[in-house]
């Protein structure tokens, strides 16, 4: 095992197993511990999180004047590039910041993902000396077995992502520019409130329920969260 797999299970994988346990052997509810595990995460991801959807309903508030800049210089790109950076620096907004910040939470999704992917399978060596592995642990929350992949629940939490990507980008007034990078922009836009929740699906349809029962929750929260930054004037 190299360091960087070293660092990554010591900050990351271990605190949230053993939370994950600690949870379990005091409430008998691996759904119950999957659902603290999740609002901690969120917690301690939430400026992350409100940067980005700041930063989203910045990129909307300007989307207006960006598109009359690439009417009116859609023969001059260079022009258009020089007016869209000033437009950025005048509105304080980095283009790049949500990607940035998407990043950021990476290691996290990853490591969330090591601790459910083998379902209930919890390897000792990883529990800290004061988390005893319980003898049994019972992965039933709500007649879903949370230990293996569940159709239903991958179905429900895809449909709350199409509700979360069509939240996210508000509705704009339709351009009048014929500007092709404007066309592929909306068309792009409009092909992800529908792709993202297929990818969803796809991926939840064949991992353990848990992890769908993760992503559900974060995704409700987000969508939470969306609705309070964007009705801020």
């Amino acid at each position: 095992m190299n360091i960087f797999s070293l660092i990554f299970d010591a900050i990351l994988y271990q605190p949230m197993l053993n939370f994950l346990v600690w949870v379990y052997i005091y409430t008998n509810s691996f759904g119950i511990a999957v659902i603290a595990l999740t609002l901690l995460i969120k917690f301690v991801t939430n400026p992350l999180n409100e940067k980005a959807l700041e930063s989203q309903k910045a990129m909307a508030e300007i989307q207006p004047r960006l598109k009359e800049i690439q009417a009116k210089h859609k023969d001059n790109p260079e022009k258009q590039a020089q007016e869209m950076m000033a437009l950025y620096k005048e509105k304080k907004f980095n283009p790049f910041s949500g990607i940035f910040l998407l990043f950021i939470q990476i290691p996290v999704i990853w490591a969330l993902f090591n601790v459910f992917k083998a379902g209930i399978v919890i390897d000792p060596k990883y529990l800290y000396p004061f988390i005893s592995l319980p003898q049994n642990i019972d992965p039933m929350f709500l007649g879903i077995n949370l230990a293996i992949p569940n159709i239903w629940l991958a179905i429900v939490t895809g449909a709350a992502q199409y509700f979360q990507a069509k939240t996210a980008i508000p509705n704009m007034p339709k351009s009048d520019s014929k500007d092709q990078a404007s066309q592929i922009s909306e068309m792009v836009q409009k092909q992800m409130i529908f792709l993202l929740p297929v990818i969803t699906f796809f991926v939840l349809y064949n991992l353990p329920a848990a992890l769908g029962l993760y992503w559900l929750i974060t995704t409700v929260f987000t969508i939470y969260q969306q609705k309070q930054i964007f009705k801020k004037k």
